[in-house]
């Protein structure tokens, strides 16, 4: 009898990345379902994580290691993953990420075979795989499926299947609200503050119940309350609350990051502003999602992580993003009810 093909999944994260890899892995378990999928990643998103889609997940504390590189603390929790990983006896291991830490880590699982991108994100990384892939599509989501479907031999060519994220939590702040994600990985993809705290006030003179996030990387709670002033409130949660959050929101609307692919993910109405980062590449192109993405003529791509807001998306006005919000959730711009009333 032959044993079902066990696959290891390396995206230790960010939040985004993560999403992005999830429909090419719901398309693997529709194609496999007897198949073993691992998935070694950073436990603050574990949660993102689970069945049906994924059997187990690594927790693998790179963040915490980067602090303390040389303790016997980190040492110890290094071989313990080590022998983890090696005790699932993984036939494939996919690097999702191309970085050095993750191919590292895939290299520790001892896979049969390790696969990764023939030109990965961090070209070291490449030296690690067993079997590099040539990647022809620019989406990252489908990036991901066409080099798992590489990996495991299918027959099939992988297309992007629909996301399931675990309930975990309760969100007892009501639905049917905006929610507005003013934070980015880094200063550049941020549209500007008072933007924000314009469009909160002409969606509230509207009768909309606007909430905004309070958490991310690059802004704070007190940022947030900027944005939010008398019009609006906050939400500062963890990442399990986050997910229901967004799954009974209205409509999400915010830049190019995690909770914004979120909603994406989870088939909320969505409008993304993006400015230096190529929304044909790193767009919320989930199936069943409903997105419009807003993008001036003006922006360039550009990964780099600058401070200040890119000339492109300094751009986009207040005019522009209310109307692509009321379009999508079906109201007409001189309207002051909210859908359903």
């Amino acid at each position: 009898m032959t044993r079902p093909l066990r696959v290891l999944i390396v995206r230790v994260g960010a939040m985004g990345d993560v999403l992005h890899g999830l429909p090419a892995v719901a398309a693997l378990r529709e194609a496999l379902p007897d198949a073993f999928i691992g998935w070694a990643v950073e436990p603050k998103w574990r949660v993102l994580l689970g069945a049906p889609v994924v059997d187990k997940v690594h927790e693998v504390p790179t963040r915490e290691w980067k602090k303390r590189p040389f303790s016997r603390e980190t040492l110890r929790e290094i071989v313990a993953l080590r022998r983890e990983l090696r005790g699932e006896k993984y036939h494939i291991c996919v690097d999702l990420q191309g970085s050095i830490r993750s191919a590292v880590i895939g290299r520790m699982s001892g896979a049969k075979r390790f696969v990764g991108e023939l030109h990965p994100r961090e070209w070291p990384a490449a030296q690690l795989y067993d079997q590099r892939v040539d990647i022809s599509p620019r989406n990252v989501i489908k990036r991901a499926c066409q080099l798992i479907w590489a990996a495991c031999g299918l027959e099939k060519p992988l297309i992007p299947a629909r996301v399931t994220i675990p309930c975990t939590a309760v969100w007892e702040g009501g639905e049917g609200f905006v929610f507005v994600v003013p934070g980015a990985g880094w200063g550049a993809k941020e549209w500007p503050v008072e933007r924000y705290r314009e469009l909160v006030m002409r969606l509230a003179e509207r009768g909309f119940s606007v909430v905004v996030n309070g958490q991310g990387a690059t802004h704070s709670s007190e940022r947030a309350r900027r944005i939010a002033g008398e019009a609006g409130r906050v939400a500062d949660v963890g990442l399990e609350e986050l997910v229901e959050l967004t799954r009974r929101a209205a409509l999400v609307i915010g830049g190019d990051t995690g909770p914004v692919h979120l909603g994406a993910a989870l088939g909320r109405p969505t409008v993304a502003i993006f400015g230096p980062t190529d929304p044909e590449r790193n767009g919320p192109a989930f199936v069943g999602s409903r997105v419009k993405v807003i993008r001036n003529a003006a922006s360039r791509n550009d990964y780099k992580r600058h401070a200040e807001t890119e000339v492109g998306l300094a751009r986009v006005t207040v005019e522009e993003v209310l109307a692509a919000a009321l379009a999508i959730m079906g109201v007409g711009t001189d309207s002051k009810s909210v859908p359903g009333d």
